[in-house]
C-alpha cells in the first residue's frame, strides 16, 4: 500500500483517494493529486487571500494583533517590509516599526 499525503489544511494522516482527488475525513478538505505532488516538492506559504509569499516580500496586516507579553497592538493596515519565511506555526519572521522583531502567521497578512 502506498503512503498517502497528509492533509495540507489540518495535517491529518487519515486521508484517502476518491477517483482523482485526495479527501480528508476530519476537515472535509479536498485537493487534486497534482496539487499534492507540488506540495511535496516545496513548502508553499500563502497569505490570507491565497497569494504565494516569498522571502523579501512586503505584506500588510489584515487584523489587529495583540503582542504577547506586551500591551502593544499591531494595527490593521500596518505594512511590513522584507519578510523572511521560516518553518513552524508562525511562519513569517519580520521587524515592525515601533514594536521590533516578531513572528506572524501568514493567515493574518496579505501581500502588498
Amino acid at each position: 500500500m502506498s503512503k498517502l499525503p497528509a492533509c495540507p489544511k489540518c495535517n491529518s494522516e487519515y486521508t484517502y483517494l476518491d477517483q482523482n482527488l485526495y479527501v480528508c475525513p476530519e476537515c472535509a478538505h479536498e485537493w487534486s493529486a497534482d496539487a499534492a505532488e507540488e506540495a511535496d516538492d516545496e513548502a508553499v506559504v500563502r497569505d490570507a487571500y491565497g497569494n504565494v509569499l516569498q522571502d523579501g516580500d512586503s505584506v500588510t496586516v489584515i487584523k489587529d494583533l495583540k503582542v504577547k507579553g506586551s500591551s502593544a497592538v499591531v494595527k490593521v493596515g500596518t505594512k511590513v517590509k522584507n519578510i523572511r519565511l521560516v518553518e513552524g506555526d508562525h511562519n513569517i519572521d519580520c521587524k515592525i516599526d515601533g514594536i521590533g522583531a516578531m513572528q506572524l502567521k501568514s493567515e493574518f497578512v496579505k501581500k502588498a
